[in-house]
């Protein structure tokens, strides 16, 4: 293997995960690596194999696939044994060429002595011992940024996906991106209902966010994500959270780097119910299923239109003091200024004039610490304090109607409508979003 750059190697021995090699290792030839974390996927990861296989690609080559096949310590013998069976299966078509297309490589972090601990194990860990293992296999001297991608093993892709990909980088100043993505509707009508009902909830809020001018208005799918091997390295790598890995990596990119939307194609992430983690898709999908909860909300547009006056307010290019801040946040809503003094904000910007000498830095800090969690705590709190969530499709009417755009065909004000209507709305917000 060919020596690292300073700065990857630099990475390893301060936070990178080393130990674990590819199988079958392989050459550092590649431009674009793909990780793919994979717990109980026997069944899945055929099929998103067959996926990129199907690509029409003129970068097969420089374009490497990783499975990072991974459980816990106490994971139970159900799932090691098909982690087992997927090992299996990835040796004996990668023996046979099967997928000839692709080149394909796997990571075992799940055999005895190989497995993530109970205590740190879980898709954020995966994510982050496959990334920073696919680290080590770039062609750092070739033409082109290397590109470190995710996906995930229960979704498709679209067949132009690799070629979309490494052009946008390679045509752009991108150093961090997300793929547009569609949820595939299944037949079910329940499981139909309960994934419209999530992606609208979901592109909603990246909505609310990208009408409040917010920086952090994109999404944060894991199966989406994608940065130069450079900006990865920059930001630390890929965190370990068991659940929200992906917003709060995505979160990290933003913070020193634009977030490109790639949309000249498509991911497909799945739509089944998961035991895999505590919240997101899987675990919205088994809610609504069970019937525990009121789902046709999303968040109150006035939230966002507070952001919004507040992003006006905080990134204008003045440096007021931290009672200046306030007393506006006040006019605004009594309710912003509230949860700005629970946050400290006024000790806070003093730390930051004091600690920023050039007015750049005074602005990054600023993007630093009012950033996309703080955003989302913001709209959890108006929530929370007068400001509910709306039934979801007569807020959706209004919210659209305010802008301009026109209601599905039929809609006639219904709290839940037909199905087929559902899906207008989606679609809507799909071309919004």
């Amino acid at each position: 293997m060919t020596s690292l750059p300073f700065n990857i190697s630099k990475y390893f021995k301060k936070i990178g995960i080393t130990g674990y090699r590819l199988q079958p290792e392989t050459k550092p030839v590649y431009k674009y690596i793909i990780v793919v974390p994979a717990i109980s996927e026997r069944e899945n990861i055929p099929i998103l194999l067959e996926s990129l296989n199907n690509q029409e690609s003129k970068y097969f080559d420089t374009t490497l696939i990783v499975i990072a096949v991974n459980n816990i310590i106490s994971s139970s013998p159900e799932i090691v044994e098909n982690n087992r069976l997927l090992i299996q299966y990835l040796n004996r078509v990668i023996t046979e060429n099967k997928f000839s297309n692709l080149n394909l490589s796997y990571v075992d972090v799940s055999t005895d002595g190989n497995e993530m601990p109970d205590k740190d194990g879980g898709v954020g860990l995966a994510r982050k011992i496959g990334m920073d293992t696919a680290l080590n296999y770039f062609d750092y001297d070739g033409k082109g940024k290397n590109i470190l991608g995710c996906l995930d093993a229960d979704c498709k892709v679209e067949n132009n996906y690799f070629d979309a990909v490494i052009e946008y980088y390679n045509h752009t100043n991108a150093e961090a991106g997300y793929v547009n993505y569609f949820h595939p509707l299944p037949d079910d009508l329940e499981n139909k209902k309960a994934i419209i009902c999530y992606e609208i909830f979901l592109r909603f809020f990246v909505f609310g966010l990208e009408f409040a001018k917010s920086p952090y208005a994109f999404h944060t799918i894991g199966s989406t994500m994608n940065s130069t091997a450079e900006m990865y390295v920059k930001i630390g790598g890929m965190n370990k959270r068991k659940a929200a890995e992906d917003f709060y990596f995505m979160e990290k990119l933003s913070k020193v780097t634009d977030i490109h939307k790639i949309d000249k194609t498509s991911i497909y992430p799945s739509g089944r119910g998961s035991f895999r983690v505590p919240f997101g898709t899987g675990q919205r999908v088994n809610r609504y299923l069970a019937g525990t909860h009121e789902e046709y909300f999303i968040y109150n547009i006035e939230s966002f239109a507070i952001l919004k006056k507040w992003v006006e307010l905080f990134h204008d290019a003045s440096y007021p003091d931290a009672d200046f801040y306030l007393s506006e946040a006040e006019k605004i809503s009594s309710k912003l200024r509230e949860f700005l003094e629970l946050q400290s904000f006024g000790k806070n910007w003093n730390k930051i004039v004091e600690n920023s000498g050039q007015k750049e830095q005074i602005n990054l800090q600023k993007r630093l610490w009012f950033d996309g969690f703080k955003t989302l705590k913001l709209i959890h709190f108006l929530r929370d304090n007068g400001f509910e969530n709306k039934p979801m499709f007569p807020h959706l009417a209004e919210v659209f109607e305010m802008n301009g755009v026109c209601l599905p065909e039929g809609y006639a004000g219904e709290t839940i409508p037909e199905i087929n209507i559902q899906m207008e709305f989606l679609k809507i917000l799909r071309e919004l979003t």
